[in-house]
């Protein structure tokens, strides 16, 4: 990590943030170190210094910058920083909570963050694949039932974005890590499969696969599938390995795992990419949502629940004409949970966001990618020129 790739990645989450219309800003940081060479004290001393030091500058607060959890990262972490922050602040800051987002529930997290990045992933792909104009471009059918799936990168994003895939038809015949890749052309138990990781700690000794390659495992990111989900790190399709990617749909899991010039080479192929600004948004969504509960002080739901199972036992008794058990009504008409207000509010957004921008994407020759570049921009520029920062 750099710098610039730093930058990169700030620019990254302010046009993905507007290309999904989340009046959430855009921001990111880092520490220059590899997580599995350190303890988890060392990891704690580690982030609880570097929030020290972004409280001393000013540079974090729920209307300052909002850190959300990342590569190396998760919910332990961002509670450490929000602990750091709230021993700080939290006698002055009524909203000290929202200081960070993937924390623990307990700890003011949101029901359905740790998924929420391979949700979306699902999500997106779900929408560009009930597209008929889009599916018959590339010379397949509608939906994801019976396609075939690469997955590279099994961690969270990586395994939740399988268990939905393959949750709706989907066969996840190829798993790609760093230490191995293992096939199996009937499909992976992807449960399975993240049962063995927790336990073993890899998926080297699998004990369910066609094959398994320890040499050179990212070459397996070049079989014979559908769609190659890139889950891991940026830069793993690149120049190199492009032209023998098979895949007919690339989509971007990952922060930046495509290369300009890769990109060049895949299209010159008449391979699709579903670019991360847009595949990519679910967890920087949810937790938009985090924040929100969070600066609320109330889960989503909570207050209306249990009108909405009133009102919806009352209409269903009046179109029924006959009273039924109190535990029947409740068991069909009960009002929404904080994870459904979640997954609703996730599912409309990456589903009308990949809608949108294959809508508008014809004029820049199919391409979503520039599609969604150009959206995110007018409406970032839109916003300045509103403010009179433009001329």
């Amino acid at each position: 990590m750099d710098l610039q790739e730093v930058e990169a990645l700030a620019s990254l989450m302010t046009f993905k943030l507007a290309v999904h219309d989340i009046p959430f800003g855009g921001a990111k940081g880092g520490v220059r170190i590899n997580p599995k060479n350190y303890s988890e004290a060392e990891l704690e001393r580690v982030t609880r210094r570097y929030t020290l030091e972004l409280a001393k500058k000013g540079f974090i607060g729920a209307s300052i910058d909002v850190p959300g959890p990342d590569m190396g990262t998760n919910q332990q972490t961002m509670t450490w920083m929000k602990d750091t922050y709230y021993s700080i602040y939290g006698d002055k800051d009524i909203n000290a909570d929202a200081v960070t987002t993937g924390k623990y529930l307990n700890q003011g997290g949101i029901d359905g963050r740790v998924e929420s990045t391979g949700l979306g992933v699902y999500y997106g792909t779900r929408e560009i694949l009930s597209q008929k104009g889009y599916c018959d471009r590339l010379g397949i059918t509608t939906g994801i039932e019976g396609k075939t799936f690469a997955i590279q990168g099994f961690g969270n994003v990586g395994y939740w974005a399988s268990k939905y895939f393959r949750n709706d038809g989907g066969i996840i015949t190829t798993i790609v890590e760093h230490d191995c890749a293992i096939t199996n052309a009937k499909g992976f138990d992807v449960d399975a499969l993240e049962a063995w990781k927790i336990e073993h700690g890899t998926l080297k000794n699998y004990p369910d696969v066609d094959h398994v390659e320890l040499e050179d495992p990212q070459r397996f990111m070049e079989v014979e599938c559908d769609i190659l989900i890139p889950a891991a790190v940026e830069k793993s399709i690149h120049m190199d390995n492009a032209p023998n990617i098979k895949a007919k749909i690339i989509g971007e899991a990952a922060n930046g795992p495509t290369t300009v010039a890769a990109e060049k080479i895949l299209i010159e192929k008449g391979v699709s990419i579903l670019p991360d600004l847009i595949l990519n948004g679910g967890g920087v969504t949810v937790s938009y949502f985090e924040w929100l509960k969070n600066l609320q002080h109330v889960a989503p739901g909570r207050l209306t629940k249990r009108w909405e199972a009133q009102s919806k036992r009352q209409l269903y008794q009046m179109i029924k004409g006959e009273s039924s058990s109190i535990e029947e009504e409740l068991l069909l008409l009960q009002g929404a949970s904080e994870k459904e207000i979640v997954y609703s509010g996730l599912e409309e957004i990456m589903s009308n966001t990949m809608l949108e921008n294959w809508e508008d994407c014809g004029q820049f020759e199919h391409n979503l990618r520039t599609a969604a570049y150009v959206g995110s921009i007018d409406r970032v520029a839109e916003a300045y020129n509103h403010c009179g920062l433009l001329i």
